[in-house]
């Protein structure tokens, strides 16, 4: 099920990441709060948001996002960021710019929190004004 399927079956397009959780299937709740709480201590200053269905964490350029669906949640933090651990990685199913967690499987927390603070990293270092 992508977000768009899950947003129809609610009723309406969330509007908040809290909506967005409590629209996805139940199963997802749990591994979605623990990330959703675990991306906040990463970047406290963040501004979340709901861009394109899907919540996004902003500061105020895109730091990452993530996604619920049917049996797994995916966890963007950008193709370089996912590149800079794929050695890490190798035992995870990824994309180019997603790390994808089973609902019936752990969330690789400590992995997650490494990716999300090198991002954090790189974002602000940056020196131009683009979002992306």
């Amino acid at each position: 099920m992508n977000t768009k399927g899950m947003n129809e079956m609610a009723g309406k397009a969330p509007t908040t990441i809290d909506d967005y959780i409590a629209a996805a299937p139940p199963e997802a709740h749990a591994h979605l709060r623990r990330l959703r709480a675990l991306l906040r201590r990463v970047a406290p200053e963040a501004r979340e948001a709901i861009k394109w269905g899907t919540p996004f964490f902003v500061e105020p350029r895109f730091l990452f996002a993530f996604s619920a669906h049917k049996a797994h949640l995916g966890f963007a933090p950008s193709a370089a960021a996912l590149e800079a651990f794929r050695k890490e990685l190798a035992g995870h199913q990824t994309t180019k710019e997603l790390l994808k967690v089973r609902y019936d499987e752990p969330l690789p927390e400590d992995l997650i929190r490494r990716i999300a603070e090198h991002r954090l990293r790189v974002v602000k270092a940056r020196e131009d004004d683009s979002f992306w």
